[in-house]
């Protein structure tokens, strides 16, 4: 007796299917995307004399349980391209492409679609060609209704462009911007205590914000390049360090020269989500500033004498003035914390 392609979990119609409803999606946003070829193209700009190529590849994690259980897919695309262009610009680099990689149990065209259209959303928002992608139908490896969601970009600097950290000096001063939420890490904890411990519907309201637990989860990762860019540009930033899994401790060693260390200041409002997965989970505050990003999603270093620089923001609480480089071979010393 035969045994279709089909019989063992792979629906090629579907795959079919899938890949027009991405054409039709993707023809709303201006590109030149190259979709149903065997691979992308793009040519590098012209108007470098000594470019690099800065990529970074990165997931979404298990925040797509959430966005599984709010039935809501197209969020976690604009997540995965923001953290990603985050990851380069630290660097300097503003963003030219993005490929993804999408894997489920069982292929479904209209959330394969979805999650496509936010990737497209964020790339047109990040001036970044979405180039490419991966769309992979595997039974037996992902349980039905599951999928899983990677991906890779590539962006451009000027050799002289690149931020390393290697100019930081002792007296610098740190800038720290909100974050709106989670963004992609942390939510294998946040999962336990919502819905394991406390037996929350993703429906619930989450009485401290007024908002359900669902569009408390699911605040779409955000994307610091347009507010952070033209000061990139014109080198007033020595270093960024974006607030991504490790948190406050692991992340901003990332970036500091040899003998630098950091000596940060809570001055902004902890968002209420944090205070309470800290105070559910019976979690210390230094454990929180190293799983959470605690309401700081990037983190500038400037010169002393240039937070005016930011002064707008500042103003408006859109940014905070948070440390200073001290001593200390990567040392992050947190007040009231270490």
């Amino acid at each position: 007796m035969a045994i279709s392609y089909r019989d063992s979990g792979v629906n090629i119609d579907e795959g079919n299917r899938t890949v027009a409803l991405i054409k039709k999606v993707l023809s709303k946003y201006k590109g030149k995307e190259q979709i149903g070829r065997f691979g992308g193209m793009y040519k590098i700009p012209e108007n470098f004399s000594s470019p690099y190529l800065i990529s970074s590849a990165d997931g979404v994690g298990t925040k797509i349980k959430v966005a599984i259980m709010a039935g809501i897919y197209d969020t976690v695309g604009q997540d995965l391209v923001n953290h990603c262009v985050d990851d380069i610009l630290v660097m300097g680099a503003k963003p030219l492409y993005f490929l993804d990689y999408f894997a489920t149990g069982k292929l479904k065209a209209e959330i394969a679609a979805s999650v496509v259209e936010g990737l497209a959303k964020a790339c047109s928002e990040n001036n970044c060609l979405l180039l490419g992608g991966e769309t992979a139908e595997m039974p037996g490896f992902y349980a039905e209704g599951d999928f899983d969601l990677a991906g890779f970009i590539t962006g451009i600097v000027e050799e002289n462009g690149v931020i390393d950290g290697s100019k930081i000096e002792k007296g610098d001063i740190l800038i720290g911007f909100p974050s709106t939420g989670l963004h992609t890490n942390g939510y294998s904890l946040a999962r336990k205590i919502f819905f394991d411990k406390l037996k929350m519907d993703i429906n619930d309201i989450f009485t401290p914000t007024g908002r359900t637990v669902g569009e408390e989860l699911l605040s779409i990762h955000k994307s610091y390049l347009n507010e952070l860019f033209p000061l990139v540009e014109q080198g007033f930033i020595k270093g960024l360090a974006h607030v991504t899994g490790g948190g406050f401790y692991e992340n901003i060693p990332r970036i500091l020269p040899k003998n630098r260390g950091v000596k940060i200041k809570i001055i902004w409002d902890i968002p209420p989500l944090f205070d309470f997965l800290v105070k559910e989970s019976g979690i210390s505050m230094r454990e929180a500033f190293r799983t959470f990003n605690m309401g700081i999603g990037m983190i500038a270093i400037v010169s002393k004498g240039k937070e005016e620089l930011f002064s707008s923001q500042l103003k408006e609480k859109k940014a905070f003035l948070i440390g200073e480089i001290t001593e200390g071979d990567g040392k992050v010393l947190i007040d009231g914390i270490d």
